[in-house]
């Protein structure tokens, strides 16, 4: 997890968890864009980046009451992006 060196330095601990979301899911959303424009290289840098952020959030102290939901959604998003789509969720419902 050296991707996201700054923040893992403790600045992604002082952000709100709607701020932490809201940054996991633009990297979400950059890996689907660049998988639509071909691009595996950057899609799984940018599923990567995400997948960091979602381990740092789940390490932040203040997150702990919501931690099912978080391990959930990391869940949900490995199935999508990497194994067999178990949940069928699309593209389209990352991106909302």
């Amino acid at each position: 997890m050296n991707v996201h060196r700054d923040l893992a330095s403790g600045r992604w601990f002082g952000l709100p968890l709607v701020e932490q979301m809201a940054n996991i899911g633009m990297d979400i959303d950059r890996c689907i864009r660049w998988k639509q424009k071909g691009e595996p290289f950057y899609s799984r840098a940018a599923f990567d980046r995400a997948l960091d952020l979602i381990y740092l959030t789940v390490e932040d102290p203040k997150n702990r009451n919501r931690l099912k939901e978080i391990l959930r959604a990391r869940e949900a998003l490995i199935d999508h992006f990497i194994y067999d789509n178990d949940y069928n969720t699309t593209d389209e419902q990352w991106q909302k």
